[in-house]
């Protein structure tokens, strides 16, 4: 109760609200799986267990104090969707819960809890409602999607595929790893999980990527503390291929944490080169660092700021043409490779982060397009002629995907956009679009839904 609602009121759920709440509420580390389970479970299936509440309410669910929804919510989920909670106690615990919350909401509102909670015990499953006649609302609850979304996505790809991307939301996405080949290949990574009883096998696309049967505690597997793998869905995998780096190459990552990619493109390049690592946050750097530490790479130069801060319109020396201006040694000199992994709306992966669901807004797309083309037209100003700059997102929608690359190439003649095939592993090759972009949009291999476009500066 205590996540979910600083969750609704910042908007977001931080990376650390789970450790935050664990540490003060002195969870052990059964209690705190457990939590995350019912935080993300009624975060993924909101609007699912809002539609099933509402049908026994006699008050609209949405129009009850944010508490009381929570605990509904709570309890419901429970009910709806964990075999091993007792629908009793999932009941019980709902209006204990309440009851306690009588003086913070001037009112006891444990009757009410316990009435509609016992009426979802009682109830059948109702009718669903009928895509034929109305697919917005059929998707909107079952597959539990803000109908702004579902309708902008029935719009943009059609009722099929639309439905495919509002199934994808309430996945439970696998757990996968890349491994790390400055310490192990796949096949030795592999054997020592079998011989751990952990079962795994190799990832269809990705070359060096494992996915596991079952979610368990990353940190208890084979070759963690020895910086063997890193944790990353099979689509974030391809990106850095796409770069076709070179060792020795001065490579840019302009928005680099967590440093999954950042991470992958020193294994590519034999961890020798230069990697110069940007992102907003110290701290986050400080994160990057950490698993840089823990993998074995040392060719990375972190630098925090924003990268159109630090990007101004002075040449950069040694390159006539090139309009940037510097604060930092670091880009002083022109980049062989530049990754972009552009900060985005993330409706991708929405699987990962459920949240997203009902704390985004159709206004953020727009936002974040314009966030991404200065943060490419500024860091294109630091490559090389010849070089490649990749641009990735998270996103499937058009504003923060093709389109922006149209734009750009429109707007810069210097850049030709090429096709990602030839960097891709022979398995991939179906998600390389007409345009030749990189897009899992709606794909069977259980993967997030990444894009991504690889340009050449050709003078």
């Amino acid at each position: 109760m205590k996540a979910l609602l600083a969750i609704d009121k910042a908007g977001l759920l931080g990376d650390d609200l789970f450790n935050q709440v664990s540490s003060r509420d002195s969870l052990d580390l059964r209690d705190r799986a457990f939590m995350v389970e019912l935080v993300r479970g009624v975060l993924r299936y909101r609007a699912t267990l809002d539609w099933r509440l509402g049908l026994l309410s006699d008050r609209r669910i949405a129009k009850l104090p944010t508490l009381v929804q929570t605990i509904l919510r709570l309890g419901a989920y429970q009910v709806l969707y964990l075999d091993r909670v007792p629908d009793s106690a999932a009941v019980n615990e709902s209006v204990q819960m309440i009851k306690q919350q009588s003086r913070r909401l001037g009112r006891d509102w444990s009757g009410f809890v316990n009435a509609v909670l016992r009426a979802l015990l009682r109830s059948s499953e109702p009718a669903w409602p009928d895509a034929a006649n109305n697919p917005v609302e059929a998707f909107a609850v079952r597959y539990s999607c803000p109908t702004w979304l579902v309708e902008r996505w029935c719009r943009l790809w059609g009722d099929e595929r639309a439905e495919t991307l509002c199934r994808a939301s309430v996945e439970v996405p696998p757990l996968t790893l890349r491994v790390n080949t400055l310490r192990t290949s796949r096949a030795a990574l592999l054997a020592d999980l079998t011989e751990a009883q952990v079962e795994a096998g190799p990832t269809l696309v990705s070359e060096v990527g494992i996915q596991l049967a079952r979610t368990r505690s990353v940190a208890d597997l084979p070759g963690y503390t020895e910086g063997r793998f890193y944790v990353e869905d099979e689509a974030g995998q391809l990106v850095p291929l796409l770069l076709d780096v070179r060792p020795g190459q001065r490579v840019l990552d302009a928005c680099v944490a967590p440093g999954g990619k950042a991470t992958h493109l020193a294994a590519l390049m034999e961890n020798r080169g230069e990697i110069v690592a940007v992102d907003r946050s110290a701290a986050r750097l400080d994160l990057v660092m950490a698993n840089c530490r823990r993998l074995g790479v040392d060719l990375l130069t972190p630098l925090a700021g924003d990268v159109r801060a630090l990007i101004g319109s002075r040449p950069v020396s040694g390159e006539q043409g090139m309009s940037a201006a510097v604060s930092h040694p670091a880009l002083s000199r022109p980049f062989d490779r530049i990754l972009l992994d552009a900060p985005c709306s993330g409706l991708g992966v929405l699987r990962r982060h459920p949240e997203g669901k009902w704390y985004k807004a159709p206004e953020s797309i727009v936002q974040h397009r314009q966030v991404q083309m200065e943060l490419l037209t500024a860091t294109s100003r630091l490559l090389r002629p010849g070089g490649v700059l990749v641009y990735s997102t998270c996103s499937i929608e058009p504003e923060e995907t093709e389109s922006i690359i149209d734009e750009f190439c429109q707007s810069h003649r210097g850049f030709l956009r090429e096709s990602i095939a030839p960097w891709l592993p022979p398995a991939g090759v179906p998600f390389v679009t007409p345009r030749g972009d990189l897009s899992t949009m709606a794909n069977m291999n259980k993967m997030d839904c990444f894009f991504a476009a690889r340009l050449r500066r050709t003078e």
